[in-house]
């Protein structure tokens, strides 16, 4: 492994404005046992409320900035009924003009999909839509919970074909009593459709979820280990083999169709967000707003601002960050490039974590770029916790 570079200080960080935009849309027809975002199910008197409050805080960021990359998340942005949905973009657009060569992503319920749902993302300039359809399977989708049919996300799937450039598709393995054979058949179904990218997550039990509840009563069981790993490893080469770039730890792409907004995430640059529980990261400065839905329109409505957490990072601490941010990337951290932009090389900032790492064959260091090796993908989550310690 190359020598420590050492430096008596870190270098001041420098910060540009930011380029991309995430707007938080927190509405859904109904929670489903295993989500734990931001979100108020069968809520929609509140969307008017919401649109108010949104125009007020984007007005709350000054002038107008041009982003490369707009994503409207959720929660259900497409729970929206059009017109209203209409307007969220189009406020939103004043604040945040699309810049040329941009990505306007937004996320979807298959259930929503409609040709006039279509027709307006299209007329509004959205790129990419990201489908929340987690599995081609009915009785998966039921343990899942999710309110929409195996037949369901086919159309959603040829509607939108027809109207936008990118289609993104999340599926959800480790589902509870799922083999890895239904996993294979949801993969297998999944490439049967003309997508452009597949997000792949192995399912998690949040405190605070129902599914959390029915895990701690034993009405529901979690994944063998082994299985769960099966089913990654399945997953990676199954997509990579029909043409799909694993670019980043859960995500793989056809060529040209990697997500940019996350990828400006996982490079560590700036980005503005609004919306109850959006966070955002402007000149270093890390704010969180309130993840009450109510208690963000009644701040904002109000006059306060509705920012709950705030946090600056220390230098070291912001490298540590970056660090792990680009590791997630399959192309990894460059060094020359980590140094300039911290100021520190990393052995300086983890050097000892680090080394223990590479020994188990986590990670490796090869041409100056350093990445997780196969077997680093398998256990990345247990992986970060070294690094972000002090």
């Amino acid at each position: 492994m190359t020598s420590p570079v050492s430096h008596a200080a870190p270098v001041q960080l420098r910060y540009q404005r930011p380029r991309s935009a995430y707007v938080h849309v927190p509405f859904c027809a109904h929670r489903c046992g295993y989500c734990n975002f931001t979100l108020v199910a069968g809520r929609d008197e509140l969307i008017d409320s919401y649109l108010q409050a949104i125009e007020r805080e984007v007005e709350t960021i000054g002038e107008p900035a041009d982003v490369d990359t707009l994503f409207f998340g959720g929660g259900t942005p497409t729970q929206l009924p059009v017109p209203q949905l209409r307007h969220l973009i189009a406020l939103v657009k004043r604040q945040f003009p699309l810049a040329a060569g941009y990505e306007f992503s937004i996320e979807a319920n298959p259930a929503d999909v409609s040709p006039e749902l279509v027709t307006l993302l299209a007329d509004e300039g959205v790129t990419r839509i990201s489908l929340g359809g987690q599995s081609f399977n009915a009785g998966k989708l039921k343990v899942l919970e999710r309110d929409h049919s195996p037949e369901q996300l086919a159309v959603a799937i040829e509607i939108t074909r027809s109207h936008l450039p990118s289609i993104s598709l999340d599926l959800i393995f480790a589902a509870p009593d799922e083999s890895l054979a239904q996993w294979q058949a949801d993969l297998n179904a999944a490439l049967a459709y003309p997508l452009d990218h597949v997000s792949t997550y192995g399912l998690t039990f949040e405190r605070g979820t129902a599914f959390w509840g029915r895990l701690q009563r034993n009405l529901l069981r979690s994944a063998d280990e082994e299985l769960e790993r099966s089913m990654y490893a399945a997953a990676i080469d199954r997509l990579t083999s029909a043409g799909f770039e694993h670019y980043e730890v859960s995500n793989f792409a056809r060529p040209g169709h990697r997500c940019r907004h996350n990828e400006a995430y996982w490079s560590g640059d700036g980005y503005f967000a609004v919306g109850p529980g959006a966070a955002r990261f402007v000149a270093g400065r890390r704010e969180m707003n309130h993840r009450s839905t109510t208690t963000y329109l009644k701040r904002v409505l109000s006059g306060q601002a509705p920012v709950a957490e705030i946090e600056e990072l220390a230098p070291d601490d912001r490298g540590r960050e970056l660090l792990v941010f680009g590791l997630r990337r399959r192309r990894g951290v460059e060094r020359n490039d980590f140094e300039r932009r911290t100021g520190m090389s990393w052995e300086l900032l983890v050097g000892h974590e680090l080394q223990k790492v590479i020994d188990l064959g986590l990670l490796e260091e090869v041409d100056g770029w350093l990445r997780l090796t196969r077997e680093g993908l398998f256990v990345s989550d247990a992986i970060w916790p070294r690094f972000l310690k002090r």
